[in-house]
């Protein structure tokens, strides 16, 4: 899934940590990164991250309740 235009990192941090599966940040180069890692987290965002906000991610998701709280938080905020 895509997701676009995240204004709270923070939050989206959060609801990544509450997601019961794996959550993996997909990157340009085509390699895949488990959000659900801090490390991860940390260098993924070190990497893409552009004047307090993220324009835009593609997330793979394998836990059906962990989509759902993503599109949540997508239409949320």
């Amino acid at each position: 899934m895509k997701v676009e235009n995240i204004r709270d990192i923070s939050k989206f941090f959060e609801v990544i940590d509450q997601c019961t599966g794996r959550v993996e940040l997909v990157t340009g180069e085509g390699d895949r990164l488990n959000l659900k890692s801090k490390l991860c987290q940390y260098v993924s965002m070190a990497n893409i991250f552009s004047n307090g906000e993220i324009p835009e991610l593609e997330l793979i998701a394998y836990e059906k309740e962990d989509i759902d709280r993503l599109v949540r938080f997508m239409m949320d905020n």
